[in-house]
């Protein structure tokens, strides 16, 4: 399980564990929280009061300080299973749903043809119709693309980087998404 952290702001900054998250509560970053409690650790007592220390973590917590990089000039890294997720796992030429084993990445305009490995110039196709289209563009190819491809946003980025999100986790990122995501679909 993974807890998201935000800055102060409420900007995404990464997936944490939940090792990592007590870590901020006990050195008082933690600004806020949101979502629901995932989980409860019991530390040691006080050699005076007798008490015991616990901390409770929320799914979602906003850290103290401002991060000095703009999260909005990042791109996203590209890597298969996130370019898979971003177009449901849809080949972008037969308009086929399968499953991750049987996707390719495919360069809409080759390596061949000076092509390079971005998001504008990948799609997700299944095995068939990128070894059909072989190292042609999708014109040249007689295959035409069934949906475009985009830069996800720091927000669908997070989304696309993690299996396994809590729902209030991503209640969260999708009221941030926009209405134009294929995430949306």
């Amino acid at each position: 399980m993974k807890v998201l952290k935000l800055s102060a702001q409420g900007l995404p900054q990464s997936w944490i564990s939940l090792e990592q998250a007590v870590i901020h509560y006990a050195a008082g970053e933690v600004r806020w929280e949101s979502g629901g409690e995932v989980a409860v650790f019991h530390g040691g007592h006080n050699a005076r009061t007798g008490q015991q220390s616990i901390i409770r973590v929320n799914s979602i917590i906003g850290t103290r300080g401002v991060p000095n990089i703009n999260p909005f000039n990042l791109r996203p890294g590209l890597t298969n299973g996130k370019l898979f997720a971003r177009d449901r796992n849809i080949c972008a030429y037969c308009g086929g749903l399968f499953h991750e084993s049987d996707l390719t990445r495919e360069h809409i305009i080759p390596f061949a043809q000076n092509g390079i490995d971005t998001w504008m110039n990948v799609v997700t196709a299944c095995k068939p119709c990128n070894h059909r289209k072989s190292s042609r563009t999708p014109e040249q190819a007689h295959m035409p693309l069934l949906y475009a491809p985009y830069v996800p946003s720091l927000w669908e980025d997070f989304i696309l980087r993690n299996r396994r999100i809590l729902a209030d986790q991503m209640e969260f990122l999708m009221a941030h998404v926009q209405r134009s995501s294929r995430l949306l679909i």
